[in-house]
């Protein structure tokens, strides 16, 4: 029998990757989910960011994934306003500087940048998006998520960041999980795919 549990969780928008708040927002804890005592989210999504989140009962399992020495990967399926272009697709690939702490900058480590068409699966479309407004589809993989990353990236290139869906770490995918839902996985599943 397994100590602990392991769960994969399609956050949603405007929720926060907690389970405490000295806040009032959205937590973990308001998804239809009974989760166990000793639950915690291994890393986080921001509340304006959706996707693939896990949590786990296993204090050991975030340094393994976010501090070992073997990195791991992230796929992020991101809308920006306007039509990027493949140029601008090779720059965020090989690596941009972004804003960091103390008004320094950071450069991002080359990723992989790819041009996709919308998901079948992404049905609900920006209410504040007027349907005349160029939009681009963009999946990026990448190996660490430093000072809200990904929607910095997007800024340097001047493409403001629509949406920020996680829809992978390692093999782990988010595949067809619905907004709000959990999924419980083994504990061989999931150190396996997560390739710990």
């Amino acid at each position: 029998m397994q100590l602990h549990r392991y769960f994969l969780v399609h956050k949603p928008i405007n929720m926060v990757s907690q389970f405490v708040s000295s806040h009032e927002v959205p937590l973990l804890g308001s998804l239809d989910f009974e989760f166990p005592e000793g639950s915690h989210a291994i890393g986080r999504l921001d509340k304006q960011s959706e996707g693939l989140l896990l949590i786990t009962t296993n204090s050991k399992v975030t340094n393994l994934l976010f501090h070992g020495k073997q990195p791991h990967t992230r796929t992020y399926l991101v809308q920006v306003i306007n039509i990027i272009s493949e140029e601008t697709i090779a720059t965020l690939a090989n690596g941009i500087a972004i804003s960091a702490p103390q008004g320094t900058k950071y450069m991002t480590t080359p990723c992989i940048v790819k041009s996709v068409e919308k998901p079948a699966y992404i049905q609900e479309a920006r209410k504040d998006l007027h349907e005349n407004v160029q939009n681009s589809w963009l999946t990026i993989t990448l190996t660490e998520g430093k000072f809200h990353q990904v929607r910095k990236m997007m800024a340097a290139v001047k493409h403001k960041c629509l949406r920020l869906i996680r829809i992978a770490i390692e093999d782990i995918d988010l595949e067809n999980l619905p907004p709000g839902e959990v999924k419980e996985v083994s504990e061989e599943y999931f150190f396996e795919k997560l390739r710990l």
